[in-house]
Order: structure tokens, then sequence, then C-alpha cells
């Protein structure tokens, strides 16, 4: 992360790194009880997709706890050797880890100066990164970024994939909770590429 000043948001601005911050803060580790209770009192209008969703996650979280959202994020996630699910850039559009996605992201974070957080392990094509540097673009977290370059920066290295780790996830039986995150996922994303696409 950068030393600059977060710049003043929309209100459609803050809604939308808000999204991208509580996917990312969930596939990030296993949630606590504190993170499901935080979950379970979402609300959002019915009368949309989104709105749907996200009651969908908050419905999910209200009827699970931390013990058995800690074994489904193991099995999903990490796994004996792998998990379920490989939540990586470069394996969704290359089938392997530390491939080109992963060069060609890292030489965007360097242009954008976003740096690696100090005791992070994962690489930075992981999908929670990858939604919070989304986020932080959006709140000026590494200075004033022109929503052109978001728009690029979403196009190459957000809507290439996270549609189908999405869609995986959701579709997914392990977790109902990790299945309703799913879904919010997809659908912002979807939500995201049109808003995108007429700004």
């Amino acid at each position: 992360m950068t030393d600059a000043k977060a710049r003043v948001l929309s209100p459609e601005d803050e809604l939308r790194a808000q999204h991208y911050r509580l996917l990312a803060h969930f596939l990030t580790a296993a949630p606590h009880a504190r993170d499901l209770q935080m979950a379970a009192a979402l609300s959002a209008d019915e009368a949309t997709t989104l709105g749907r969703a996200v009651n969908a996650l908050a419905d999910a979280a209200g009827k699970t706890d931390e013990v058995a959202e800690g074994d489904a994020y193991q099995e999903l996630f990490i796994g004996l050797g792998r998990g379920i699910l490989v939540p990586y850039g470069s394996y969704y559009l290359t089938g392997f880890l530390h491939e080109k996605p992963l060069a060609r992201l890292r030489v965007e974070m360097s242009e954008l100066g976003i740096q690696r957080n100090d005791g992070v392990k994962e690489p930075e094509d992981h999908i929670s990164s990858i939604l919070e540097m989304m986020a932080g673009l959006i709140a000026g977290d590494f200075g004033e970024i022109p929503q052109e370059r978001q728009r690029s920066f979403f196009a190459a290295h957000v809507n290439t994939w996270a549609g189908h780790f999405f869609r995986d996830l959701s579709l997914d039986t392990t977790s109902n909770f990790y299945a309703a995150l799913g879904t919010l996922g997809g659908v912002f994303l979807e939500v995201e590429e049109h808003a995108l696409r007429l700004d």
C-alpha cells in the first residue's frame, strides 16, 4: 500500500469499494464469529438481483457458525495438497500457478504504486488480493486513479477469470454460506462490468 490520502467518494463508488472489500474479507481467511454476525446483519433492496444476493448471504450467515465455516474454508481453498477451488488468476487462466497472468499483474501493480502487504505469503493474483486492489483503486488508496485505468485493471485482472471462480464457488455444496458468497460475487461483477462499460 502507499500513503496516498483516500479521495472523497461518491455514494456509488463507496458502495462499490465496500462490495469488493466484503468479498475479499471472506476469501482471505476463514471467518470468525463476529464476521458472520456482521454478514448476518446485512440488508439490501429485494427488488434488485444484487440486493437479493446480499440478503441471501445474510440469511446463510445467520444459519452457520465459525467452526463450520472454518472447516468449509479449509476444504474449499486449502485442503490436503490443494482445495476444491484454486483461487488464483494464473490457475484459472492457464491451469498453472505463477504464470504470465501473475507476471502481468505485478507489472501493473508496480506502475500503479501498489505494494504487496508485509506478511502476505500468497501470490498477488489470489482472488482476495485482486478484489482488495480494485477497492483500493476506487477509494484512492493508491492516489487518484482515472476511471479508465480502473476499467482497464478490471478488464485485465478481474473480469478475465473472477466470474468463473465465483460461479464455481456458488455451485459447490460444501458450504451454503460460501455458495451464497459466490452468488453475490458473480452478481456484483456483472453489475460492475455493466457500470464500467457505461461510464
